[in-house]
């Protein structure tokens, strides 16, 4: 079997001690291919200790400041056949990139692959003593080989996660003609993954590993320094950039159901309250909306019906 070459880009920014962990993690992977890693530093200064000769190179972002540009930064400096990402803080199992380089090289067409992921709550679940942490394990799986742009546009489909992309570069590099880079141009990089894996699946289905290959940390950072402002803003850009989404009723409905949770979470309730209203009409059904109002009413605050959520492996 001739096995691609994959490079994988880490887009990091003062995480020093999760980073250690991803690109151990990393270089633990049994993938009998050639395997090269970049370390883009975000409005960071860079580790240069990291390099490793050819198989490790640390360089800052020189492109648009945030995550869209890190990678694009990464995706520009590597030669590779296939591009893999993995966020800082998150961290692979070794089987990974060969489970996912076997499922694409058995699609002649195939362009972009993800995988199931292990989410990981490191917090302290609403209800629980000071001091007694958790390191619950949640698995999300797909329940298929495959996922197509219409499932994309119902769900956001948790498991089609970043740091679970494997992506042909050439594809990347190929403009309108292609998937083309990640987006520059959203709100403070919001929802860049989700765009992309929308751009990709509308060319093809996106190949899909059904294991929990990836492990995501999700804990205080995930959501006590969220800004709402700009989660609002990413979600306004996705409805105006993919009229799919738009026209969708499940998928407009959940987005509607997200805005209404970020202006609830900003206390801007009349807003809030008008987006849930919009979301209903759209889809009744949408799960959300009972989160929706206990933030909006002030029953409950945001950040604690995060953390649920978050403990049990979702999010809203």
């Amino acid at each position: 079997m001739g096995w691609p070459s994959i490079g994988v880009v880490v887009p990091t920014r003062n995480r020093p001690e999760l980073l250690r962990a991803a690109l151990a993690s990393i270089a633990a992977q049994d993938y009998p291919g050639e395997l090269r890693v970049i370390v883009v530093f975000d409005q960071a200064e860079p580790d240069l200790s990291l390099a490793a000769g050819d198989r490790v190179k640390v360089q800052a972002n020189d492109r648009t400041p945030g995550l869209a540009g890190a990678r694009n930064c990464g995706i520009l400096a590597l030669d590779t056949d296939l591009v893999a990402f993995c966020d800082d803080d998150d961290e692979w199992l070794p089987r990974k990139l060969t489970a996912q380089a076997e499922a694409m090289l058995a699609d002649p067409h195939a362009e972009f692959a993800s995988c199931g992921i292990r989410v990981r709550f490191e917090g302290r679940p609403a209800g629980r003593p000071a001091g007694q942490a958790t390191g619950r394990l949640t698995d999300r799986l797909a329940g298929r080989s495959e996922v197509t742009y219409a499932e994309l546009l119902r769900s956001r489909m948790v498991m089609v996660h970043s740091s679970t992309y494997l992506i042909a570069r050439s594809s990347l590099l190929a403009g309108s003609d292609g998937i083309g880079l990640v987006d520059e141009t959203i709100p403070a990089s919001q929802n860049e993954d989700w765009d992309l894996a929308l751009r990709a699946a509308r060319r093809r289905p996106i190949v899909h590993v059904d294991e929990p290959l990836v492990q995501v940390r999700w804990g205080p950072a995930s959501y006590y320094s969220l800004r709402w402002e700009s989660k609002v803003a990413g979600l306004h850009w996705m409805l105006d950039h993919h009229p799919d989404l738009a026209a969708s009723r499940p998928g407009s409905a959940r987005v509607y159901a997200q805005i209404a949770f970020g202006y609830a979470c900003m206390r801007r309730r009349r807003e809030s309250f008008r987006w849930a209203v919009r979301a209903f009409r759209r889809n009744w059904h949408e799960r959300r909306l009972p989160f929706v109002l206990l933030a909006a009413s002030g029953v409950v605050p945001g950040k604690r019906v995060l953390r649920a959520l978050h403990a049990r492996g979702h999010g809203i």
